[in-house]
C-alpha cells in the first residue's frame, strides 16, 4: 500500500535491489578474479604469439624484429608430405572416439538403468567411473605392460592359445582401433551421467501404462526410453562436432612410437615435434592456427545444429 501511495520510492526499488545483490555476491566475484586472471594471460595472452605464423621466425629478434613472410609458412606446411596423412589419422581416430564416445555411454546407462539394487547400481557406477581420474601418464604404463606382445597378460592368452601376440602399440594396422577403444574405456563411465540424469527425467507412467499394453522391456526400451534421451544424444552428438581435430595428445603421445607415425600421429603431436623437438616454431604455430580454424568453423557449426535440432542455446 506503501509503494503504491508513493511512486518515487516504487522507482528507487529496483536500484536498491541491484546495488544489494550486487553487494551480497561481492566475494563471488573477488573468488573469480583468480580464475580469469589465468583465462586471460594463459588463454587470450597467448594468442599474441600466432604472429610467429606469418613470420620467419627467429628467436633471437623475437616477435617485433623477425621477418614477414605472410602465408609462405601456410604454402610450405600444406606442402610437406606428412601432413595430410596427419590430419587423416587425425580425423579417424576423433571420429572413432566422438561415435563410439556416444554410443558406449548410452548403451550402458541404459542396462544400469535396469538393475534395480541400488548397491549394485552404485558399485558399478564407481568402477566404471573410477579410469575417468587417471592421468593417462599412468595409464600408460599399465597398457604397455598389458599389451606388450611378449610379457603382457593379452599376449601370454594368445601364446598359451598357439597363435601370435598382436602388437597393439607397434602396428600400424592395429594403433587407431587400440587408440580408440582405450579412450572409450577410460571415459565412457563419467560420459554416461549425462544419460542417467536424463533418464531420471522420463515420466514413469508411461512405462506402466506400456506393461498395461502389453510391452515388454525391450520394446519399452524402443518406445519409451530411447525416445526420451533422443534429444540429449543428439546434444551432446552435435556439441562433440568440435573436437573433430582433437585426436587426443596425453593418450597419443604417451603411448605412440615412431614405427606407428604413419596412421597414429595426429596433428597434435606433429606440433609438439615440429615446434618442441624440431624447433620449427613457424610451422608449427601455422599447424597450430590452422587447426584452431577449422575447429572454430566446426564450434559454430555445431552450436548452431544443436540450437535447430535440440533447442540448446548458450545466449
Amino acid at each position: 500500500m506503501e509503494n503504491t501511495l508513493n511512486p518515487k520510492k516504487k522507482e528507487n526499488a529496483a536500484p536498491n535491489h541491484k546495488r544489494d545483490k550486487f553487494t551480497r555476491q561481492l566475494p563471488l566475484y573477488f573468488m573469480l578474479i583468480p580464475a580469469v586472471v589465468l583465462v586471460v594471460v594463459y588463454s587470450y595472452g597467448s594468442m599474441a604469439g600466432t604472429v610467429i605464423a606469418f613470420q620467419k621466425f627467429n628467436l633471437a629478434k623475437g616477435l617485433f624484429g623477425s621477418e614477414w613472410v605472410g602465408f609462405k609458412n601456410f604454402e610450405s606446411l600444406f606442402s610437406m608430405p606428412t601432413f595430410w596423412p596427419v590430419i587423416r589419422n587425425t580425423i579417424v581416430i576423433a571420429l572413432g572416439k566422438m561415435i563410439g564416445g556416444i554410443i558406449v555411454p548410452v548403451i550402458f546407462s541404459l542396462l544400469l538403468n535396469e538393475i534395480a539394487h541400488s548397491g549394485v547400481k552404485r558399485t558399478f557406477q564407481t568402477m566404471v567411473y573410477l579410469p575417468n581420474f587417471l592421468s593417462w601418464v599412468i595409464l600408460a604404463g599399465l597398457f604397455f605392460d598389458i599389451l606388450s606382445p611378449s610379457t603382457g597378460i593379452i599376449g601370454r592368452i594368445f601364446t598359451a592359445l598357439g597363435l601370435d601376440a598382436p602388437f597393439f602399440l607397434g602396428d600400424p594396422k592395429l594403433f587407431p582401433g587400440t587408440m580408440i577403444v582405450l579412450d572409450i574405456w577410460k571415459g565412457f563411465g563419467f560420459g554416461s551421467v549425462i544419460y542417467l540424469a536424463a533418464l531420471t527425467g522420463i515420466d514413469q507412467n508411461l512405462y506402466e501404462a506400456a506393461q498395461i499394453d502389453g510391452a515388454n522391456r525391450i520394446q519399452q526400451t524402443w518406445h519409451i526410453t530411447l525416445p526420451g534421451i533422443l534429444s540429449t544424444v543428439i546434444l551432446m552428438t552435435v556439441l562433440s562436432m568440435s573436437n573433430i581435430l582433437n585426436g587426443g595428445f596425453d593418450e597419443i603421445y604417451n603411448l605412440y612410437n615412431a614405427s606407428v607415425y604413419s596412421t597414429g600421429d595426429i596433428l597434435d603431436t606433429f606440433v609438439f615435434r615440429l615446434g618442441i623437438e624440431n624447433a620449427q616454431f613457424a610451422l608449427s604455430t601455422a599447424a597450430g592456427l590452422f587447426k584452431s580454424g577449422v575447429s572454430f568453423v566446426f564450434i559454430v557449426a555445431s552450436y548452431w545444429l544443436a540450437d535447430k535440432f535440440a533447442g540448446y542455446r548458450i545466449f
